[in-house]
């Protein structure tokens, strides 16, 4: 009898939500992202809002650990033919799935839509329409993008007879605060204060190879990070590192919590890395600025963008990207930007009242914003993605003494050569 009412509360279970499903009308889209605390929260706030405003869409999230997980996931999926709808991915990543004939069109998509048009198109930032073309085909939509920027103990400057309300703006100059924030503070004969640190990170030198003038690969698609140029750009690092001892190397979050601590007075992250600080104590005033720049001001943009993939089901295929439409049209991307520090995707969220009221109470944030202006982007070869944990190989060797930057870059370029050969067979 006990068995029997069990039974019996489980298939009235089962077709309750079989009956909820069926008669909901609603189109499920699956949304698989490797983003988790404060970032992963604000996400969720935001699929759950617009499945309150959507009645006729469910957005339905699949948080993966890590974006190495969320790629060896999504790669299984699409073996099995059971991808989701929608995921996040890198340039690097999609132009393999390409490849392989699984993402929908999104030019396709938006000539279907009567309520976006040329005029949204081009309100997106170029850099970002830029690397999510594909042979002429817009393939994905830049979703969470940031810049690197630069986070600053303003009591430190003070201190130092610096303004505080000034960063340096050139390569010289930002080696020259870097010594006078050298100190040792307590005259033991050992320096206890540093202007910064540097982890060994490849976007890190991606801007300064582009501030230097060069580029990562040329128009016919070989290396070229090992050019006189690059050359140049690693030295700047591995200078103040032995030269001047004003930085030294850290590995991981080391840097970031030296910062907090107040042991450098100067700290290179990513513009979200303030969201993370944000859940530390911070007893001091910190300023936020743009890169230093040398020969151009470029530098490049990172992070992952949105696709949609081929499910055979259009209706499905226009729900998602009625959700992508939504998450970046001009006031959530702003909403999204002050709440992550990504930068907004849009040029016209930078008028949005939140974005205006947020630069109105951190006015420096402005020159981080305006990087956007003249961004780069990575290369979107798939061999690029194999590619940049070989270079952080080689950059180490160089940060840490073992090579000279022309030993390290020489190997890294030949090492890349070798991946896009791979790639191309």
């Amino acid at each position: 009898m006990r068995r029997l009412l069990i039974a019996t509360i489980l298939i009235s279970l089962l077709l309750g939500a079989c009956g909820k499903t069926l008669t909901s009308g609603k189109t499920e889209v699956t949304f698989w992202h490797g983003l988790s605390g404060p970032l992963g929260d604000t996400l969720n706030e935001m699929i759950m809002e617009f499945n309150r405003e959507h009645e006729d869409i469910e957005v339905v999230a699949n948080p993966i650990s890590s974006y190495t997980a969320l790629s060896q996931k999504l790669m299984a999926s699409i073996q099995a033919k059971k991808q989701p709808d929608i995921a996040q991915v890198f340039e690097s990543w999609a132009s393999k799935y390409i490849e392989s004939g699984v993402l929908a069109s999104l030019d396709e998509l938006i000539a279907e839509d009567d309520d976006f048009d040329e005029a949204d198109l081009n309100d997106v930032y170029p850099v970002f329409r830029n690397s999510n073309t594909f042979n002429d085909t817009l393939y994905s939509f830049p979703f969470n993008k940031s810049v690197r920027a630069y986070f600053y103990n303003k009591d430190d400057f003070y201190r130092a007879g610096l303004d505080p309300d000034y960063f340096p703006k050139t390569w010289g100059e930002f080696k020259e605060y870097a010594l006078k924030l050298t100190r040792d503070t307590d005259n033991d004969g050992v320096n206890d204060q540093f202007g910064t640190n540097f982890n060994v990170n490849e976007w890190q030198f991606v801007n300064l190879l582009h501030q230097a003038g060069g580029t990562l690969i040329d128009e016919e698609g070989r290396p070229t990070l090992n050019s006189a140029m690059g050359v140049e750009a690693l030295s700047y690092v591995t200078d103040m590192m032995f030269k001047d001892k004003s930085v030294y190397l850290v590995r991981e979050y080391e840097g970031q919590n030296d910062f907090l601590a107040g042991v450098v007075a100067m700290y290179e992250g990513s513009s979200v890395s303030i969201t993370h600080m944000r859940q530390q104590p911070i007893n001091f005033n910190i300023g936020y600025a743009p890169l230093p720049t040398y020969r151009t001001a470029q530098s490049a943009v990172s992070g992952a963008n949105i696709v949609i993939f081929k499910s055979g089901d259009r209706k499905r295929e226009r729900a998602a990207w009625e959700f992508i439409k939504w998450f970046t049209d001009t006031d959530q991307t702003a909403r999204w930007s002050v709440a992550t520090s990504y930068m907004p995707v849009r040029r016209s969220a930078m008028n949005s009242d939140i974005i205006v009221s947020f630069l109105k109470n951190n006015p420096q944030y402005k020159g981080i914003y305006e990087q956007l202006e003249t961004a780069v982007y990575e290369p979107q070869t798939a061999a690029w993605f194999k590619a940049r944990p070989e270079l952080k190989g080689y950059l180490e060797k160089a940060m840490r003494d073992q090579s000279s930057p022309r030993e390290a870059l020489d190997g890294a370029a030949k090492k890349f050569a070798e991946l896009i050969e791979e790639e191309s067979r």
